[in-house]
């Protein structure tokens, strides 16, 4: 059996592993790493929740304890980027917690905070810097800091950060790193772009796969609910009496439906708090801790908090909007059943919401099982399985009278069925109501609408002289000072 003992890390690491409470590696630490020792780059394929983040923490530290090196002045020797702020600061616990026992020192930066104190902390250097890349990209552009000492880069969340746009920035701050490093990229997925990024930055990585992709936390018991929209949240305090839901995450689709659950629970008594991209730093992180330290029950969120959150003894995972990527909803239920407990992930679905729930059983090749509504029969119905070939069971939709819209009356339009006069094949006359000709008046001295006009021969165009008063003359020389003068009073101007 793999220990940490036998992966041969520092003394100092194992007592810190020791007080956390690991005793085992799990199945991507202990593949990664005795290779991330040995000074090679790699390519993690893992879910969250699969302990991927002490897979690349503690080969940083013991490398960094090994090569003992001053700090670089305003620099770092291990950069790790992050997609988001939460996540980030997670990271940088992790590392806290593993080299407690240590002198190296660590630092997060990401948007949402004054820039002036990470200027300050960022001053003097540090051993190991998290980041997100635009407030990273930010620090470098104003010289706060620079990457040319960085021996070791983390890409983590590689397929959320192209998700989010970042990989622009992301080639920009790779480029500013020396080209003699070590590089670990790791992802949920494995899509093309993933693929060209890690060819790109990667030399000779060992590919480390625990998980297959798209799969869910196989300690995670799935449950679907069908409810009408309009009952969702008359649902979500229904299943709040169960006293078996001890500490829950809520996920909706939008920042304002997360607002506005957390606005309806607290009126029936039920604190909670949002946490989504509209929330300041500050607001976002007093609601994270809160929800750790057992001050809140609920904790409601959007996707952007989906790999983010990390948090023990979520009990369960609620996704009161299915999201529109299964990949997110594979991502919202790792949040519970982490460290090798149990969790329950309860889904809603509305009718419009079908296509989501098959998408999502296609890519985890599992038929979500079906719960009944606790609030009844009728305020929700599940999709109706469709035959390849078979007729449409779909009612049609009829008109006021009962009749299908295809067959409803349509007024008849008034038509002209007598014999049309011979002409020259041009135009034809315009006709009265009873269908006979009628005479074109010309108006104006222009040809009537329905004759073709002669042809002209060509005419010059007609132009303004200013100096004379015909103004159909053509223009001989530069208008004169006195022309102009009277040519702004006729004007107005």
């Amino acid at each position: 059996m793999t220990t940490f003992e036998t992966l041969k890390l520092d003394e100092k690491l194992l007592r810190a592993l020791k007080s956390e409470g690991y005793t085992a590696p799990t199945p991507i630490q202990a593949q990664s790493i005795p290779h991330l020792m040995g000074g090679g780059d790699l390519l993690g394929i893992a879910q969250t929740g699969t302990g991927k983040t002490a897979a690349f923490a503690l080969p940083i530290l013991q490398k960094l304890l090994s090569d003992p090196k001053p700090t670089p002045r305003r620099g770092c020797r291990a950069l790790i980027l992050s997609p988001t702020r939460e996540l980030a600061g997670q990271i940088q616990e992790s590392f806290r917690s593993y080299g407690k026992f240590t002198k190296l020192t660590s630092e997060v930066v990401y948007g949402g905070i004054p820039i002036g104190r990470q200027f300050r902390a960022l001053n003097n250097g540090v051993d190991i810097l998290v980041a997100t890349p635009g407030r990273l990209l930010d620090l470098v552009n104003q010289r706060a800091v620079h990457l040319g000492d960085v021996e070791v880069l983390v890409l983590d969340e590689a397929d959320h950060m192209l998700d989010l746009g970042f990989i622009i920035d992301i080639r920009k701050l790779v480029g500013m790193t020396p080209s003699r490093r070590q590089t670990m990229l790791f992802s949920a997925t494995m899509p093309k772009d993933i693929a060209e990024l890690a060819s790109a930055f990667l030399r000779d990585p060992a590919r480390v796969e625990v998980t297959p992709v798209a799969t869910t936390a196989e300690r995670v018991e799935q449950k679907i609910i069908f409810v009408d929209t309009a009952h969702k949240q008359m649902l979500l305090q229904k299943l709040m009496e169960d006293p078996t839901i001890d500490r829950a995450l809520v996920f909706t689709r939008t920042k304002h439906g997360a607002d506005k659950v957390v606005k309806r629970l607290e009126e029936t008594g039920v604190r909670a708090s949002a946490i989504h991209g509209n929330k300041s730093q500050p607001q976002r992180e007093r609601a994270l801790a809160d929800f750790k330290a057992g001050k809140l029950r609920l904790l409601i969120a959007t996707d952007i908090a989906a790999r983010g959150i990390d948090v023990d003894n979520v009990s369960h995972v609620i996704n009161f909007d299915l999201p529109n990527m299964p990949e997110s909803y594979v991502h919202r239920i790792g949040r519970t059943a982490r460290a090798g407990a149990a969790g329950i992930a309860i889904s809603f679905c509305d009718r419009e919401e079908h296509n989501f729930l098959r998408a999502i059983e296609r890519t985890t090749r599992q038929q979500i099982p079906v719960e009944e509504n606790p609030l009844g029969s009728g305020l929700g119905m599940p999709p109706q399985p469709r035959v390849k070939g078979a007729p449409s069971t779909d009612k049609p939709r009829t008109t006021r009278s009962g009749k299908p819209v295809w067959q409803r009356d349509r007024p008849e339009k008034k038509r002209f069925d007598g014999p049309r006069p011979a002409g020259d094949g041009i135009a034809t006359p315009r006709r009265d109501d009873q269908g006979r000709p009628q005479e074109s008046r010309p108006h104006q001295g222009k040809p009537a609408a329905h004759s073709r006009p002669a042809r002209q021969d060509h005419v010059e165009p007609k132009r303004w002289n200013s100096g004379t008063s015909n103004p159909t003359a053509e223009r001989t020389e530069k208008p004169s000072r006195e022309g102009i003068v009277q040519r702004n009073r006729r004007f107005g101007r």
